[in-house]
């Protein structure tokens, strides 16, 4: 077996931080986040040498994070769950009720619906980059977002308003 590359060992250290935030947010559950941080990371040192040549390597990495975890969802066994509650945690943050109501509104969309949110949104990306990482168009990344949201907001109901005021 081969060694590393230092550029790629480097770059590994530096993106896995924002990789498993992103990862994180898409899949709600730490441990899932872990192993899509892995598998991406893997993806992208098989193919390192093409990569490091490319203009941004970090765009690509939040791609393939963004399409694993898109294909992961698709599979009839990532619906699986150990078990059907998280538990609670406090967090240091004054809306931390807030953002707990979020994240379940997110887990309750579409996988399509969950990536365009928390890419356009939590990671305020640009919709040209959105639509790049999902392989959309831009007009079709707008659409979804304006849908996503509405289900959003569907979804979390008078929840959202009492959190808010």
């Amino acid at each position: 077996m081969r060694e590393a590359p230092a550029d790629y060992l480097e770059f590994a250290a530096a993106r896995s931080g924002p990789l498993f935030r992103t990862a994180c947010l898409l899949t709600g559950d730490w441990h899932l986040a872990e192993d899509l941080v892995q598998e991406t990371l893997a993806k992208m040192y098989r193919s390192w040498r093409r990569i490091n040549r490319a203009q941004s390597p970090v765009a690509y990495a939040d791609t393939v994070l963004v399409r694993t975890f898109v294909s992961q969802r698709r599979r009839r066994s990532s619906t699986e769950r150990p078990s059907d509650r998280m538990p609670d945690t406090a967090g240091p943050e004054p809306d931390a009720e807030l953002r707990m109501a979020l994240l379940d509104g997110l887990a309750r969309l579409t996988s399509r619906d969950r990536a365009v949110l928390v890419l356009r949104y939590w990671e305020d990306r640009s919709v040209e980059e959105t639509a790049q990482a999902l392989r959309l168009s831009p007009g079709a990344v707008r659409t979804r977002s304006m849908r996503a949201l509405q289900r959003l907001r569907d979804v979390l109901g008078a929840e959202l308003a009492d959190l808010i005021a």
